[in-house]
């Protein structure tokens, strides 16, 4: 593909004030052989996710000279991003993460992605955007102990991220050059999953571990900030390209949202557990109550109603009236979970907010 204006300069598009080199994590995964001997049958759910994607993708394969070896590259950095996220922040480390874990990869890769798939077919994108959605799916969320930083609307975690994962696709046999197209996508479609929920203004203080930010992921600020940092852009065919799957990719990753309701549920909750540890908010104290509550109630309300955006065209359309099922049921449950506690009088503890939040989704589910 042609190189453009990213591939002639070769580095990531916005700049930032510090890089990023490896981790131990990263130091001791550098490759396949060494992912596979730490993960043993962790990886078998991902195999299988990835063995299905490969059937899906088998039409597109005469269209790509080199296919096998581009799909067999992407699927080994898929599998190394999702041991080293597993060891960071999952089910492999001692820094756990509710949310972002390894399983996180998984829900899109597999659900929300085979939803796009199912939706409009394989044939709606050609075989390297694919492996581009597939690529992001395992590494957008590689690193998340950075501190807050934030230079061109881009977070210190998502431009760790990015350096980390063009480190892993080089480790895996592919080049900056030839498979410039793949590197200048990632690098948008990582610092576009930015997503910065702030409290509005007269709230809380900012707390560096609710990374939010009052207009939604930042993909949809993407081109204004391109206009800025690259001006031009739009006059390269690979940067227009990479740009669209850029905001594909914040819908893949907020598109929880159109989760089934009881999934959707379940990822409130894990979001509010993620953040809590990282506040270093006890659960089983006082003090962690109304955060908890509020998380679970005005904080979903808002993140649902007023910050979240489908950003691209393929994500409203298939993700967008499932959103909207969910909708009225969202509602039902803020005031269900108000009630319920209302009844209850004066609040314990966070763990007690949500052993009755999920008494309110049980009750929403079966009715």
């Amino acid at each position: 593909p042609p190189a453009g204006l990213w591939g002639r300069k070769r580095h990531v598009i916005f700049g930032f004030p510090r890089s990023f080199p490896p981790d131990q994590v990263e130091l001791d995964l550098p490759d396949i052989a060494a992912a596979r001997a730490v993960a043993g049958p962790l990886l078998q759910p991902l195999d299988a996710v990835l063995e299905k994607r490969a059937h899906q993708l088998a039409p597109l394969r005469t269209s790509v000279a080199d296919a096998q070896s581009l799909l067999s590259r992407c699927d080994d950095a898929i599998r190394i991003a999702y041991v080293r996220l597993a060891l960071r922040h999952g089910s492999l480390g001692n820094d756990f993460h509710a949310y972002h874990n390894e399983g996180h990869i998984l829900d899109i890769l597999d659900g929300r992605i085979g939803r796009l798939i199912e939706t409009h077919g394989i044939f709606v994108l050609g075989l390297r955007e694919w492996c581009a959605l597939n690529l992001f799916a395992g590494c957008h969320d590689l690193r998340q102990r950075e501190e807050a930083a934030y230079q061109a609307g881009v977070g210190a975690n998502e431009r760790a991220s990015i350096e980390e994962t063009f480190r892993l696709l080089d480790a895996c046999g592919f080049s900056r050059t030839a498979d410039a197209d793949l590197y200048r996508a990632l690098d948008l479609m990582i610092a576009g999953s930015t997503f910065d929920a702030r409290p509005p203004p007269g709230g809380a203080a900012f707390n560096a571990a609710e990374l939010v930010q009052s207009g939604g992921a930042m993909a949809a600020q993407l081109a204004q900030k391109l206009d800025k940092h690259s001006p031009g852009w739009r006059e390269d065919a690979g940067m227009v390209q990479a740009h669209a799957l850029a905001l594909v990719a914040a819908d893949l990753d907020t598109a929880n949202v159109a989760e089934p309701f009881l999934r959707f549920a379940g990822s409130a909750e894990n979001l509010c557990l993620e953040r809590e540890m990282l506040c270093q908010r006890d659960l089983d104290a006082s003090p962690s109550a109304k955060p908890v509550l509020d998380f679970l109630t005005d904080g979903q309300q808002r993140f649902f109603f007023e910050l979240h955006r489908f950003n691209s065209e393929l994500g409203k359309s298939t993700f967008g009236g499932a959103k909207q099922d969910n909708a009225d049921r969202l509602k039902s449950l803020t005031l269900g979970l108000r009630a319920r506690i209302a009844m209850r009088g004066k609040l314990e503890s966070g763990r007690q907010v949500l052993r009755i939040y999920a008494e309110t989704v049980d009750g929403l589910v079966s009715r």
